[in-house]
């Protein structure tokens, strides 16, 4: 075995390559396999190494432009941060006081003006509806439990000025931060709403808020259009407590809006 060796691979070439391994397969039957395995394999990384090396780039001019507009859709979930009042009257007979969070959606218009490369300036101005609930289990003279669902519904027109922090491209696809503030009004605000029986009170909120935002997202940069995906939390600065002094507004010293959202956001 050894002299087929020496007289194939010692020989001078004569040919093509295809020649040298036919030649090469029957002078060495026993490495027929290996070889056939090879040639098997050779068009398949090759065309595998051809397509790594492909990599198409959409949009490639999209950062090119100073100016972006687009739309958002997002799903959120609103909350108060509810603060107690120790020295209320009503304490005593207030049992639990819970906050539930209820879903609502927003929709929005987005502009975006890039500063540098990885930082942009975004006015997003939305309409948002949310629903919080507050549950109230009162101790009655009679000793026993009552328990009160109020809804407190908003529909905020809101004015949202964030700064962007973009990674470089990555092919197609990128990772950013978020931060920055919003101004709100509460089309729905109820607080001018006459008062009378206790299934009837309403608890009363202020018209205007403010909130700090913060969150993250990825953007996908598709064929005609970046598409994102957004968590964001937005915390309420002011107090918008009415205190009208019902029963349910007196035990509570301040109400501050929450909300979470996942936004959907569509660019070109």
């Amino acid at each position: 075995m050894t002299r087929a060796y020496e007289k194939v691979l010692f020989r001078p070439a004569h040919g093509s390559i295809a020649t040298f391994v036919a030649s090469l397969m029957r002078s060495t039957p026993s490495i027929r396999p290996l070889l056939l395995a090879l040639l098997l394999a050779l068009p398949l990384g090759m065309s595998l190494q051809a397509q790594k090396s492909i990599k198409m780039e959409n949009l490639p001019n999209f950062d090119l432009r100073r100016f972006h507009f687009g739309f958002l859709l997002s799903f959120n979930n609103s909350d108060l941060v509810v603060v107690q009042d120790p020295a209320s009257p009503w304490r005593d007979s207030l049992l639990v006081l819970d906050h539930l969070r209820q879903p609502g959606f927003n929709l929005g218009i987005i502009s975006s003006l890039n500063m540098t490369d990885n930082l942009s300036l975004r006015f997003l101005p939305s309409l948002s509806f949310q629903e919080r609930q507050l549950q109230y289990t009162f101790k009655e003279d009679d000793g026993t439990k009552k328990i009160f669902t109020k809804p407190v519904e908003s529909t905020y027109l809101e004015f949202p000025l964030l700064l962007k922090f973009r990674s470089d491209r990555i092919n197609n696809f990128a990772v950013y931060v978020i931060g920055g503030g919003k101004f709100g009004i509460d089309m729905a605000s109820r607080k001018d709403v006459n008062q009378a029986l206790d299934d009837e009170i309403v608890i009363k909120l202020e018209k205007y808020d403010y909130a700090a935002e913060v969150g993250g997202g990825f953007d996908f940069f598709l064929q005609y259009f970046k598409f994102g995906i957004e968590l964001k939390t937005s915390i309420g600065i002011p107090n918008v407590l009415i205190n009208d002094d019902t029963r349910f507004s007196r035990p509570l010293e301040s109400l501050r809006t929450r909300c979470f959202h996942f936004t959907l956001t569509f660019e070109g």
